[in-house]
């Protein structure tokens, strides 16, 4: 899982609390999970597999990405749209192709306001534009419409609706996961 937060660690991340009854789910069922918080490394913006800085955390970013047969992205909202730190992972190989393909993503958002729907949207999106199947109901979200408010560590409301749709994310995820080992999906031709 890459946690798009914009709280560094050690902070409480409001964005991984619902992501975590994913992770959860899925070790449950026999995957390694691991969660990494992209706020926390110097992953700079950029398409390619290289740093685009020196010293920059993408290219062992990049292994795992690859190395994972399922791939969890969690994001708050912001103004409706995923957040900054989201905006940093995106590429294609060498010959212009997806990176992600043989792979099934989900996605978890969380935030204040509404639109949680587009960023879902734009997250799977971005998803299935660098190869990865995207599952049907493979999303959860958290939110309490419009304006400020309590975040979802401090809020009870809307919790269980959340984490209903977080079991059944984990669940389609693992179910369509089982598929590729037994009919892979390649990268389409460049």
């Amino acid at each position: 899982m890459i946690n798009w937060t914009l709280k560094r660690s050690p902070d409480p991340s409001h964005t991984e609390a619902p992501a975590r009854v994913v992770t959860e789910q899925l070790a449950g069922r026999g995957v390694a999970v691991e969660v990494l918080r992209a706020v926390d490394l110097p992953i700079g913006p950029g398409v390619v597999s290289e740093a685009v800085r020196e010293g920059g955390a993408w290219p062992a970013v990049h292994h795992k990405l690859l190395d994972a047969e399922i791939l969890v992205v969690a994001s708050s909202a912001w103004f409706g749209h995923p957040s900054s730190v989201a905006q940093r992972v995106s590429e294609t190989d060498d010959e212009g192709r997806p990176v992600a393909s043989n792979r099934v993503a989900g996605v978890v958002v969380t935030g204040n306001e509404d639109g949680a729907h587009h960023v879902i949207g734009e997250l799977q999106g971005a998803l299935a534009d660098i190869g990865s199947t995207v599952p049907g109901r493979a999303w959860t979200y958290w939110h309490l419409g419009p304006g400020p408010g309590p975040d979802c560590l401090e809020e009870e409301r809307g919790r269980d609706w959340s984490h209903r749709t977080g079991r059944a994310m984990a669940a389609n995820l693992y179910g369509v996961a089982r598929a590729p080992a037994e009919r892979p999906v390649g990268a389409p031709p460049g």
